[in-house]
């Protein structure tokens, strides 16, 4: 099994979540990480490391190979410079709305500079 926090596009009933998601998921938990959430002038959020709760779902797929798709959508390749890739991918704790931990799942961060690049403005309430 493969988990995987969303927090944006991805989330059920945004955008993407049908196209990259839909029938792939076999659960889905409103769920939140310690981060801090940005609302890019691009149409979309990014998260950074932080302390503050980001909102969002944990998603859970039968196979490993909705990471191909995620990493395309996200631009983001492994092997490549951190500064080259749109995200980086990481695994990062997951938390109910209490603070129980649901265990690890990956999930997508943008690094701080292109957030201002792209004027993010931070999202207080954590969810997007």
């Amino acid at each position: 099994m493969t988990r995987v926090f969303v927090y944006g596009t991805l989330k059920p009933g945004k955008v993407n979540h049908a196209r990259y998601c839909g029938d792939r998921v076999s659960q889905s938990i409103p769920a939140q990480v310690r981060g801090q959430l940005f609302d890019l002038s691009l149409g979309y959020p990014a998260m950074i490391s932080g302390e503050t709760w980001v909102q969002g779902y944990l998603l859970d797929f039968a196979s490993e190979s909705v990471l191909e798709a995620l990493d395309r959508l996200e631009e983001y390749q492994p092997h490549r410079p951190g500064h080259q890739n749109e995200y980086q991918r990481k695994e990062v704790e997951v938390f109910d709305g209490k603070g129980r931990s649901l265990g690890l799942a990956w999930t997508y961060f943008m690094m701080r500079q292109k957030v201002q690049q792209y004027n993010g403005r931070w999202l207080a309430s954590g969810e997007w």
